[in-house]
């Protein structure tokens, strides 16, 4: 099939010789006299590239680049124009424009630009269906990883999916631990009921009792009516016990007796209520170790570790991270709708060799920021934000990690950590408070206020000067 050509130039002889030669070339030709009437045709019809010109009534075509690109970034735009020149160029590629032709146009030049233009588009359409391909292959839901611990991880989770059994998920923070218990929900039997998050920490022990468990009328103050709870709402379904580390011992005694005897009973009731529900839990806490110390019941660990989820920190798997880098940019490009975004060298030498304290979620987070900041199609380093890494404070260890008893342990509020990162990025900018800031990611103004309030502006100013 033809490819479809719109040519837009208030100018109709130029459509008019534009056409014919186009037409004799084989392409499917439609015209417009103006932006505007451009924009109203896309809406109802397709077009594979735009050929228009830049100097036009209200609306000029470098305004047309601007909102074709966004509205339909797939669609190749080739700007006319016999003013400017290079500075005009540059301007109409950053704005999305494939090319830029120079009037008088060479009609042959014009071919071979739509040839490319046309090229450029399929090489598009071919590597977007590759990524989906790819992603298919390397996921489990919405989990992406190539490594060999992550394929592992896939096949435990594609045999728990299938079963009804309670599931302890364990890993740092940002390393997903709520996307494995949505792809356990939705690869599963219960995946056409309700998935009900709850997050452990947020609540203290007598609210969460009543959030999970419900209530009868009068139970307590406030109690006009009776409420059901989170085990009720997500019946037949799945309830995630997010942060369950921070669960009180009081609540995790009567966890323990719902996964027993599938039971609840609301807060100010005497009778027991059934509930058909399955159980899922996350922790980034070592629950053994806070068994040994008291701060988690023994029996309800080991009720919950009979089937275990470990999700990898990233620094286990960093052969992940340039896949997953892509996977984000061309998320978040999609997202916001600007143009093609590609990593400097650079740009991925330094992801791969970043320590990913907050794991994929920082990585996601990171890749958005870039494209907001990027000024192109080259994310460059710089855009990553990741000048600055300060290291945090450590304390004393023995071999297993944990604080050394007896040995006397340094501590720090908010007020000295923030006092050391903005001592250290003085120092490693030389003195440039503008760097500086850019490294703590805060404004010059709002660094300059944090060195008065820590008494370091005198000694900083003294440095620039």
């Amino acid at each position: 099939m033809a490819a479809t050509i719109l040519v837009v130039d208030d100018e109709i002889e130029m459509t008019s010789m534009l056409r014919n030669y186009l037409t004799r070339e084989g392409y499917e030709v439609e015209t417009t006299n103006s932006a505007e009437a451009a924009l109203q045709f896309l809406e109802e019809h397709e077009a594979d590239v735009v050929l228009t010109d830049l100097r036009m009534g209200e609306m000029d075509g470098m305004d047309l680049v601007r909102a074709v690109h966004t509205s339909r970034p797939e669609t190749q735009i080739i700007l006319m124009t016999a003013f400017g020149g290079v500075e005009t160029a540059v301007e109409a590629i950053k704005a999305g424009a494939f090319h830029f032709v120079a009037k008088p146009v060479k009609l042959p030049e014009v071919g071979v630009l739509l040839t490319k233009a046309l090229a450029e588009r399929d090489l598009r359409r071919e590597n977007r269906q590759l990524r989906q391909v790819v992603e298919e292959r390397y996921s489990f839901g919405q989990l992406l990883g190539k490594s060999a611990s992550m394929q592992r991880m896939f096949a435990l989770l594609e045999r728990l999916a299938a079963t009804h059994s309670t599931v302890l998920i364990q890993g740092e923070s940002g390393t997903g631990k709520e996307l494995v218990a949505r792809a356990l929900h939705l690869n599963g039997p219960r995946s056409r009921h309700p998935f009900v998050p709850v997050n452990c920490a947020a609540m203290p022990e007598g609210l969460l009792e009543s959030e999970l468990f419900g209530h009868i009328r009068g139970a307590f103050t406030g109690a006009e009516v009776a409420r059901k709870g989170l085990f009720q709402e997500a019946a037949k379904g799945t309830i995630f016990l997010d942060e369950i580390g921070e669960m009180p011992v009081g609540m995790q005694a009567k966890l323990l007796r719902v996964l027993e005897q599938r039971q609840i009973r609301p807060v100010g009731s005497d009778r027991e209520v059934d509930v058909d529900v399955r159980v899922l839990a996350a922790t980034n806490r070592n629950l053994e170790a806070e068994v040994q110390q008291g701060n988690f019941r023994e029996d309800l660990y080991y009720r919950l570790k009979v089937m275990m989820v470990r999700v990898p920190p990233l620094r286990e798997h960093p052969e992940d991270i340039p896949f997953l880098a892509d996977t984000f940019l061309q998320r978040h490009t999609a997202e916001m709708q600007v143009g093609p975004r590609r990593f400097t060298r650079e740009t991925l030498n330094r992801l791969e060799t970043y320590a990913w304290p907050g794991n994929v979620r920082e990585l996601s987070h990171v890749i958005e920021r870039a494209v907001t900041l990027s000024d192109g199609e080259w994310i460059q380093e710089a855009d990553l934000g990741l000048d600055f890494e300060p290291d945090p404070p450590r304390l004393p260890a023995t071999s297993e990690g944990r604080p050394t008893p007896g040995v006397a342990q340094e501590t720090f509020n908010l007020d000295q950590v923030t006092e050391r990162l903005v001592m250290a990025a003085l120092e490693r900018s030389h003195g440039h408070k503008s760097r500086a800031a850019s490294m703590l990611g805060v404004h010059p103004r709002t660094l300059t206020r944090m060195m008065r309030r820590y008494g370091i502006a005198d000694e900083a100013e003294e440095l620039l000067e």
